[in-house]
């Protein structure tokens, strides 16, 4: 696998950054696609006391299948612009994004 696909994947150590932009305020929370090498990210909750990021990191950790607590806001906590961290290597990521059908 090539990082083409995946341009919003970074390794970190032992984990992985994944490069989010988040629209919220959404009819449904759902990955679509790839804004500016980040992945899109579409959630419910509105961008008010963190609801958006905690929708975010529930999204993330669904299609990885892994616990929430596995999953960190790195960078952006007020912004569209997002980078979690996740607590997996990147290959797992890849793997898991790659069969839920992300940037494949």
């Amino acid at each position: 696998m090539d990082g083409k696909n995946f341009p919003f994947l970074a390794a970190k150590g032992d984990g992985t950054l994944i490069s989010v932009h988040v629209q919220p305020k959404a009819s449904k929370n759902e990955f679509c696609g790839i804004f500016q090498d980040r992945l899109k990210v579409r959630v419910c909750a509105p961008p008010v006391e963190g609801e958006a990021n905690k929708q975010c990191i529930i999204l993330i950790a669904q299609v990885l299948g892994i616990s929430k607590s596995e999953i960190s806001l790195a960078r952006g906590a007020q912004s569209r612009q997002k980078t979690f961290l996740v607590a997996k290597p990147m290959d797992f990521v890849r793997d898991q994004l790659e069969k839920a059908g992300v940037a494949a």
